[in-house]
């Protein structure tokens, strides 16, 4: 694929953005606002400057492109991604060239800059996209052998499928929330004594899965599939995912059917969709598949994303400590054979679906994904900077997430994707 003109390296805005800024002018990822003084509808992001496309819109500023002002004036960027890939593409080029640094049309006219650009800290972010459905994967090999290593026989610590096919299973879409939210302490069975009859009780392994998620555009009609060599034209962008998980409820129920309760009691994600096409420089070398893949599994190219990942851990009241630095390239399976295993028997994706990577661990273990693993289960607690121990996360814990690709001087990030745990709910 030509290079994007959209990506150019080169590229600077007159929006003024800081080095270290996730939101460059390369960037433009899409996201859904709202104030006081306006209604929800769709943004994009420079630097720390809102763009507002729905006023964009009735400027006239992108007029020759496919959108109506619906797309934007609206509360999730649904209507926008109907429009499918290529169009999205138009417009991120479009924003682009208007918020370029050489471009006069925008930028000198200070009355419509006045209405288009609004500060970030004047916005509330709100949940991008409407998800009908959603499917987290199993995908990292260091991830499932550790856990496999944990709780089974480290000499067979992967099942028998696991290095034949991308493993998932459908989540539940109404309880994923957007960042900034705070996620009560879930309660359920658990089995504390293995000797003796389970007990209900709040959680008390509470964990995080460091993951990333991609959004699709609509599929295919049902009955048909997506190739590995078609996967990215379907791929709209991706968010930073916490896929918060109850281990000890979920060490009780997951036999004989897989995650349930211990995993949909919430799942959040950051609020700005960065594109696939902006993350198009990024693309790298997966993970040697051996054995080798079935058929409809085999691809070409680089289809594995180089983006460094990192948690925090910051107590109530307290400064964050770093606990996980991890990278996206670490997955066995990418995101085009996830989408085309998904639809290999024929099963149909809708614009707005989430696939969940599953937990992101790299080969070190600093690089581990989740509490689970960081802490080996519980009997090697990690030490926090107000001098604390955790093994799993306590009560007034904010676990707060980040991303970013950086090559030739330019870095595309997602923000970030925080959480805080309040206590159970009485009953």
């Amino acid at each position: 694929m030509s290079q994007i003109p959209a990506n150019n390296p080169a590229l600077k805005s007159w929006i003024e953005v800081s080095s270290d800024s996730d939101f460059p002018i390369q960037n433009i990822p899409f996201g859904v606002v709202k104030s006081e003084n306006l209604t929800p509808h769709v943004a994009s992001r420079i630097g720390n400057k809102v763009i507002d496309l729905k006023t964009l819109h009735v400027l006239g500023y992108l007029e020759n492109l496919p959108f109506e002002l619906t797309d934007f004036d609206t509360d999730s960027l649904n209507p926008m991604m109907k429009k499918g890939k290529k169009a999205v593409r138009d417009l991120r080029n479009r924003l682009s060239k208007l918020f370029d640094v050489n471009q006069p049309d925008l930028q000198q006219n200070e009355q419509h800059v006045a209405q288009v650009l609004i500060p970030i800290e004047n916005v509330h972010m709100c949940m991008p996209v409407q998800i009908g459905d959603y499917t987290d994967f199993y995908s990292s090999r260091e991830h499932a052998t550790n856990v496999g290593t944990m709780f089974r026989d480290p000499a067979n610590a992967l099942l028998p499928n696991w290095l034949w096919l991308p493993v998932g299973y459908h989540g539940r879409a109404s309880s994923i929330i957007i960042s900034g939210e705070p996620v009560h302490r879930p309660k359920g069975q658990i089995k504390p004594n293995p000797d003796e009859p389970p007990i209900y009780a709040p959680c008390r392994n509470l964990d995080f899965e460091l993951e990333t998620a991609f959004i699709t555009f609509d599929g295919k009609p049902l009955g048909e599939s997506i190739s590995t060599e078609e996967a990215e034209d379907y791929i709209f962008g991706m968010v930073l995912f916490n896929d918060w998980s109850a281990r000890d409820i979920q060490t009780w129920e997951y036999v004989p059917l897989g995650p349930f309760l211990a995993k949909n009691f919430a799942s959040s994600i950051s609020p700005w969709i960065v594109t696939l096409d902006a993350l198009q420089p990024f693309k790298t070398d997966g993970p040697v598949q051996d054995p080798e893949v079935l058929s409809y599994l085999k691809y070409e190219g680089q289809l594995s994303y180089d983006i460094q990942l990192e948690v925090f851990i910051a107590p109530e009241n307290g400064e964050e400590t770093k606990i996980c630095t991890s990278n996206f390239k670490y997955m066995y399976w990418n995101m085009a054979q996830q989408l085309a295993h998904h639809t290999v028997n024929g099963c149909n994706i809708r614009r707005g679906d989430l696939m969940g990577s599953g937990t992101i661990s790299g080969p070190t273990p600093d690089s581990y994904g989740s509490m689970l693993e960081l802490a080996w289960k519980g009997t090697k607690p990690l030490q926090m900077n107000d001098g604390t121990e955790r093994k799993f996360i306590q009560d007034g814990d904010t676990v707060i997430m980040r991303g970013f690709s950086s090559k030739d001087g330019v870095r595309i990030g997602f923000g970030e994707v925080s959480g805080k745990i309040l206590p159970a709910k009485a009953n």
